[in-house]
């Protein structure tokens, strides 16, 4: 997931619980703004946004995994300044 303020965080599903209706959780802290957008997809393969005509794919994720609830990083080289995936 991505907020406003470009700092992305990857975290595990198993982090997100499952609430009662009207409840709700925390999945990133943000200074300004709120979430841009949101992807689930397997470490293994990396994650993967389109750059213009190309697709990127970033495997070394190390720098952006944490746990849930946290600010993130600022983005890899090359992420779209829109903070969105595709």
């Amino acid at each position: 997931m991505i907020g406003g303020g470009r700092k992305p965080l990857i975290f595990p599903l198993d982090q997100i619980p499952e609430l009662t209706c009207g409840a709700g959780v925390i999945l990133q802290r943000y200074k300004d703004g709120g979430m841009s957008d949101a992807r689930v997809f397997a470490i293994a393969d990396g994650l993967t946004w389109r750059l213009g005509e190309k697709t990127r794919t970033e495997t070394n994720l190390r720098d952006w995994i944490g746990a849930r609830g946290q600010a993130g990083r600022m983005p890899p080289n090359g992420f779209p300044k829109s903070n969105r995936f595709d």
